[in-house]
């Protein structure tokens, strides 16, 4: 299949017509409604310093439906003690900078590029980038960040600097996007941490039928704040009694 070379218009190639690995575009620039129109139709980018921007649109595609959110034990026993604060939208550029930094295995450098955090700290501003972050007193300890569309959460990245707070700030993430009414967490591709949390892979026909779908709910623009307590809701056994 061809690779397309994206016009000055904000426009993307049909998703089907990706190749194998899931490329579909390049060029373009990262200004937001170009960002949004990809999202939209499930493409996003994903390249790394000194290489043009390249566009994927996965199959399959690797996708939690809410709903299906699993909570292993160890997890469960953490969040019982409460060990960290978990706020949103409250140090966007922080998370997005601690993601970059993150070493990753098997990875030298960061896909996220300074192009690429400028673009999301932007989008966050607009109100469509959101993070969750895992606090231990005044020390930002785990994190995340992604972009909202309709009932659709686009996760990008993670960090963490302490025993499972990004995993922590995951699970009341999860339960407040349950809240909302939110449908699904897009992990674009696999992961063996998401895999864990109950994510699959789905071929990207059905995925595309399921943001067509998702993007019928109005899109909750930020900045966003948990409904109250963040360990309200979750499951009783992983987070009982009260706010100590």
């Amino acid at each position: 299949m061809p690779i397309y070379a994206l016009p000055d218009e904000f426009v993307f190639p049909d998703p089907k017509l990706a190749d194998a690995s899931g490329l579909i575009a390049v060029g373009g620039d990262l200004h937001p409604e170009r960002l949004l129109r990809g999202y939209a139709v499930g493409i996003f980018p994903w390249y790394s310093e000194g290489q043009p921007i390249l566009w994927h649109t996965p199959d399959p595609r690797f996708v939690l439906h809410l709903g299906d959110l699993h909570v292993g034990r160890s997890l469960r026993q953490r969040l019982r003690k409460r060990p960290y604060t978990v706020r949103m939208d409250t140090a966007f550029t922080e998370v997005i900078d601690r993601c970059a930094q993150t070493p990753r295995p098997g990875q030298e450098g960061t896909w996220i590029t300074d192009d690429m955090r400028d673009a999301y700290v932007r989008l966050h501003r607009e109100g469509f980038a959101h993070s969750v972050e895992a606090w231990d007193g005044r020390e930002l300890v785990g994190g995340l960040y992604g972009v909202s569309l309709g009932s659709i959460f686009f996760g990008e990245s993670m960090f963490t600097a302490r025993p499972d707070a990004s995993k922590v700030a995951f699970v009341c993430l999860v339960r407040q996007l349950l809240r909302w009414d939110f449908s699904m967490v897009d992990s674009q591709v696999h992961t063996d941490h998401l895999a864990r949390f109950g994510a699959v892979e789905i071929p990207r026909k059905r995925y595309l039928r399921h943001l067509r779908e998702a993007l019928n709910s109005p899109t909750r623009r930020g900045p966003w704040r948990f409904d109250g307590d963040p360990f309200v809701g979750l499951a009783p056994e992983a987070a009982p009694g009260s706010q100590p």
